[in-house]
């Protein structure tokens, strides 16, 4: 097993789910917490370690859970408070752990706490919010735009001020700079870690304090018409500002209030230089700040090997490494890649250092669907029609059998199923030998199994421009070589300066298991290679 001093989110494997989309219990069409407590022998079957949850808490739903109205309850679609403790008792039971979405970068409009600061310039929960006026010319306060499309900036009509929203206008900003919002989010956060939740994923962390200025964000030189509007700006006043790290450390200070390995997951798209920045000072910042570099490089073997040794040679002494291929705000990775080239996919994040998640159904393979115009949900496909930026095709059910809806629900799903859900689903692959459910099973039992592929270190062998090679090298344990053809040609590895052989342990293409391989090989289109390497002699 892996080494004993390393806490458990080191160790383990993460997995996302969307709750919406999960499993529904009552048949309303919508996932909940009961629907989840029915799938935990599953995820444990699997070998997953840690469960996270996008939000459950109450909230009118503009931005499905994002936009918060109480951060200390349950939303009656998902249940209540009481399902949640069941549901956190049951993943304790297991051995695995439960993370929560915090969103503290905003609230609902309609969370007391704005309707407040809304009531009058005197209430002292004003402050509490960004509130401008507007400039003499009756402008807006500045050029900020919203994530969602449009201004940054909303009228009040009663209080006679602008108040400021990154995202929906029913997402008002609160004002980090604020002492007493500080410490309100910080009684959440404890709020939820005394039931005995294991850590926090955090919203848009790197959004949360603005230049207090209010500076004019400079024009992006690179934006292009297919992209959302929001990128029309360089966004350098308005996010990732020097403050976000003293809260960042605050909040990993309250985790530390508790025992246990409580974990901060910072959700963070910056470059990775910017990215390293949030491990914090002395490591005291996000314990990982989630690298989404694999959503987002093309699927180009030179570019992601550069992009991995740029990643590895930048992380700070004692900084743990992380790894994402898909999430609820992305296109999937057999969407973005196909599906021959998403089996390689997983071979490459269940094999690369560091902490992996995974994305409810990528590992089965599920796709985006094709939400027809008129059932979009997504506030960000309505307010951008003409972009095709809706993220529901990636929030689609989970496909669990070949039943009605997939054994998601007996009512009507909220978003409609793939229309291949009864040959894609968890089912018909649990027994598949070949099949996407038990290729990343058997990648996961051979990590846990093996401490190289947890704990050892990583060294890059090769790459052209198809295939992508590396060494995951343990002094202790039998090492591994991970060869991977990123195309659907074949390929050849040829190491220049790296003598080995070893045993093909697990392959996209069963057929190669169990084959004894050296030096140079000829890798088909469309195949990974994991080799347990002979010891030195």
């Amino acid at each position: 097993m892996a080494n004993i001093q390393q806490p458990w989110w080191q160790t383990g494997i993460i997995y996302q789910v969307y709750p919406r989309s999960f499993q529904d219990s009552n048949g309303d069409g919508i996932g909940d917490l009961k629907g989840m407590l029915q799938r935990l022998d599953y995820l444990q079957w699997l070998g997953i370690d840690a469960i996270w949850l996008s939000p459950v808490f109450p909230s009118p739903m503009a931005d499905f859970g994002y936009d918060v109205s109480n951060y200390t309850d349950i939303h009656p679609i998902f249940g209540n408070l009481a399902d949640l403790e069941e549901l956190l008792q049951a993943v304790h039971e297991r051995g695995m752990k439960l993370l929560l979405d915090l969103v503290p970068n905003h609230t609902s409009d309609q969370h007391p706490w704005f309707l407040e600061s809304r009531s009058s310039r005197n209430n002292p929960k004003r402050n509490w919010y960004i509130w401008q006026d507007a400039p003499p010319d009756g402008s807006l306060p500045n050029n900020w735009l919203s994530a969602f499309g449009g201004s940054a900036w909303e009228w009040d009509e009663q209080t006679q001020q602008y108040y400021y929203h990154a995202f929906l206008k029913e997402q008002p900003d609160l004002n980090w700079r604020n002492p007493e919002v500080q410490e309100a989010m910080f009684n959440v956060m404890r709020f939820w870690l005394d039931k005995g939740v294991d850590g926090f994923r955090v919203d848009v962390l790197w959004f949360i304090f603005k230049d207090e200025q209010l500076r004019n964000n400079p024009p992006n030189p690179d934006y292009a018409p297919h992209m959302p509007t929001y990128d029309q700006l360089l966004p350098v006043y308005s996010t990732d500002r020097p403050e976000v790290q003293e809260i960042t450390r605050k909040m990993r200070s309250v985790l530390e209030e508790y025992e246990g390995h409580r974990v901060l997951i910072a959700e963070v798209y910056l470059p990775i230089k910017e990215l390293m920045v949030y491990y914090g000072a002395d490591n005291k910042g996000a314990h990982l700040p989630f690298n989404f570099h694999l959503l987002s490089l093309p699927w180009d073997a030179i570019q992601i090997a550069t992009t991995i040794n740029q990643y590895e040679g930048a992380l700070p002494a004692q900084s743990w490494p992380n790894w994402v291929l898909s999430n609820h705000d992305r296109p999937r990775i057999a969407s973005r890649v196909g599906l021959q080239q998403a089996r390689v996919a997983a071979m490459l994040l269940l094999t690369l250092r560091g902490t992996p998640t995974i994305y409810y159904g990528d590992e089965i393979g599920m796709r985006d669907v094709a939400i027809p115009l008129s059932e979009i949900q997504d506030p960000q496909g309505l307010n951008m029609p003409d972009k095709n930026l809706s993220r529901d095709p990636a929030r689609t059910p989970m496909q669990w059998d070949t039943g009605k809806n997939a054994g998601f629900t007996e009512g009507r799903p909220w978003l409609r199923l793939d229309k291949t859900f009864a040959r894609v689903n968890v089912q018909s692959q649990l027994h598949g030998p070949h099949s996407m459910l038990n290729l990343y099973r058997r990648l996961i039992q051979l990590r846990r199994r093996e401490p190289a592929l947890v704990s050892g270190n990583y060294e890059p062998v090769y790459a052209d421009s198809q295939v992508l090679a590396f060494v995951r090298r343990s002094e202790s344990h039998p090492s591994f070589l991970v060869v991977l053809n990123l195309t659907h040609r074949p390929g050849y590895f040829r190491p220049d300066n790296f003598s080995y052989s070893g045993t093909v342990e697990i392959a996209t293409a069963p057929e190669m298991e169990g084959s004894p391989v050296s030096n140079n090989i000829s890798v088909d289109g469309d195949e990974g290679l994991l080799i347990r390497l002979n010891a030195p002699a």
